[in-house]
Parts: structure tokens; sequence; C-alpha cells
């Protein structure tokens, strides 16, 4: 029990480090390709099934056993709204996982393009960030995810519940 929560004071320990460490109240805009989110969403189909924003936390995830779970990430800027998220040339955003207890669930990033209007100039294409999350026994973990720009964390969550049924 004692590791458990020496665990999850050191993720808050680094993630109030990185968010000191990347703000700059002298300069409110976000440095050019660098995403100032407040929180995001998660969902499955279009569907939101997960929310955390201002620290309040909605929704939960929950899935079987051998079940995979395909979640699209969408970050929000500091009224709730999605931020348009395209990937600067040479430059990709890459999500990161740290999870607690690996032999309850699996997470695997992926990249999806935008499926939308497929006749539009590819050079400024639109990526939908997402990841796999992948029940492997029952009961329950957390992880947590930073989404990583330029060697940092532009962003990182508080932890994510889960349950494996």
């Amino acid at each position: 029990m004692l590791s458990i929560n020496v665990k999850k004071l050191i993720s808050f320990i680094i993630v109030g480090l990185v968010v000191i460490s990347c703000d700059d109240d002298s300069n409110p805009a976000a440095p050019e390709g660098h995403i100032d989110a407040e929180g995001f969403a998660l969902e499955i189909d279009g569907t939101e099934v997960y929310r955390q924003f201002e620290g309040a936390i909605t929704g939960d995830l929950t899935l079987a056993v051998n079940e995979t779970l395909e979640l699209s990430i969408h970050f929000l800027d500091h009224d709730g709204n999605e931020i348009e998220h395209e990937d600067e040339e040479g430059e990709e955003d890459e999500l990161v996982f740290e999870i607690v207890d690996m032999n309850v669930i699996s997470v695997e990033s992926e990249n999806h393009e935008d499926e939308g209007d497929h006749d539009h100039d590819h050079g400024d294409e639109h990526h939908e960030l997402g990841f796999e999350l992948i029940g492997l026994s029952s009961g329950s973990t957390t992880f947590t995810l930073s989404l990583m720009h330029d060697g940092h964390a532009d962003f990182v969550s508080l932890p994510i519940s889960v349950t494996v049924e």
C-alpha cells in the first residue's frame, strides 16, 4: 500500500514540476508548435467517454480482459474547446504513457490521419492522436499520459483510473 502512495506522490511531483517549468507568465502565448492545454477528452468512435479539465474528471474507463479500446484524444484549451492539432513539418508530437500496474493494462500509441476531406492540400495535414487500451487481467490501475514535443512534455495528465473486469 505504501509503494502505491509513494508512486502517486512522485507522479504528482513530476506533474507539478513540468507545469512550473513550462509556465511563463511573461509570455501568455504558447511557443510556436506547442500546445497550451488545460485538459483533454477521450473518445471512442466520436463519443466522449472520459474527460480531465482543469482538475475535474468525468467518465470512466472500464473494459474486459482481452478487450481493446481504440481511443482518440482531443486536447482542450482554457475554455474547454478542442485545440486543433497540426504537426509542423519535420516535427511530430507523440503520446507517452506511464502505467502503474503493467499486468492489468497495456497502452499502445497510434497516430491517425484525419479521415475528412481527402482532396485537401496534404502539406498541412491534420493528425488525430490516439491510442489502444488493452485489458490484460482483472483489476484496477492508473496511468498517466504525456504529450511530448521537442524533447519535453507540453501536457501531463492526472492519473487516469482503469478497471478491467
